[in-house]
């Protein structure tokens, strides 16, 4: 019983903590004069990351490495088949900002870009320094075209976030400070109950991580995109989605391997990392085509996503057995 507790009190004080430490952040920054901008793509978007970041770190120092990439791998499948098939089944989603046309090639590139490196079987140094570059690269390519573009709104920033920040200096610092130290504690209690979830349910830890983790540090984007459906502003969902995926790629996969190396287990090679390209590759079409995501394209979303979590379990009964999908 207390795995459990241990695992949703964690998941919910990363939560928490998260958008705590975000809000205070943003309050910090804003008194310093930092524009709305840069603030929006990096505290806004590194601390809506930082329960996926913390989790991936402790997992990866404690040897659990099938929970550490099994995290960011796992969100990324969620974010795609039941983040934006769910809305669907509330109101159609239509893609109509133009900057989600390019991040979206962009996920898609920087996806194969991280399966060819998970292909060495273990991320280090190097690969971590070549995803911090490709986000350095697109933090400063979406600066640039965004003040190009002046008036048009930047598909990563969470304005609802920017707006509701704390006005108060004391309120902001007392809220930085309980984020900092309430991150680490909800990782720490996330990863003891992930791990002791995964023992005694006889499968692998990248099992835990790939569905129970993941969903659970995907619900804040799954809260905003039914939020944005009831209010039809469906199409600002599909922007932080995609957003969200090339966060957890560049920056938590990135930091982490920089850090410390990661193994990566087989089936996550063998299976999982082809889902997540498959599932980045059905955005394709709805941001560069502009296609609707209507009831029925929701509805088998979320029977391809129900689908995965029962193959995974499956899979995840035999640690480390490949499926024998070869490419």
């Amino acid at each position: 019983m207390m795995m459990y507790l241990h695992l949703v009190g964690g998941l919910l004080l990363l939560l928490i903590a998260g958008d705590l430490l975000v809000r205070g952040a943003i309050a910090l920054a804003t008194r310093l004069g930092i524009p709305p901008l840069i603030i929006g793509l990096t505290i806004v978007s590194f601390g809506t990351s930082a329960p996926e970041l913390i989790i991936s770190l402790r997992a990866a120092f404690e040897g659990a490495a099938g929970i550490a990439i099994g995290n960011v791998v796992g969100s990324n499948i969620t974010n795609i088949l039941l983040v934006l098939g769910m809305p669907a089944l509330i109101r159609m989603t239509q893609c109509t900002e133009n900057g989600v046309r390019s991040s979206t090639v962009f996920m898609m590139t920087i996806s194969i870009v991280f399966t060819a490196l998970c292909w060495q079987g273990v991320l280090d140094i190097t690969a971590g320094i070549i995803l911090l570059s490709l986000l350095a690269f697109f933090l400063s390519w979406t600066v640039w075209t965004s003040r190009k573009q002046k008036g048009e709104p930047c598909d990563l920033m969470d304005d609802d976030m920017l707006d509701e920040a704390p006005s108060s200096l004391g309120l902001a610092v007392l809220f930085t400070v309980v984020g900092i130290i309430g991150l680490p504690i909800g990782g720490n209690f996330t990863i003891d109950g992930a791990t002791a979830i995964a023992r005694t349910w006889g499968v692998s830890e990248a099992t835990i991580g790939l569905t129970v983790v993941a969903l659970g540090t995907s619900l804040p984007e799954l809260v905003t995109t039914l939020v944005a459906a009831i209010r039809n502003q469906g199409a600002v969902a599909i922007g932080n989605v995609v957003g969200s995926n090339i966060f957890n790629i560049l920056a938590i996969m990135g930091l982490t391997a920089t850090i410390i190396p990661i193994r990566v287990p087989s089936e996550v090679i063998d299976f999982d990392l082809w889902i997540m390209l498959a599932s980045s590759a059905l955005m394709l079409p709805v941001a560069l085509l502009r296609m609707n995501i209507t009831r029925m394209r929701g509805i088998a979303m979320l029977i391809a996503y129900a689908t995965y979590i029962a193959v995974v379990f499956k899979v995840g009964e035999l640690p480390d057995i490949s499926l024998g999908i070869k490419f």
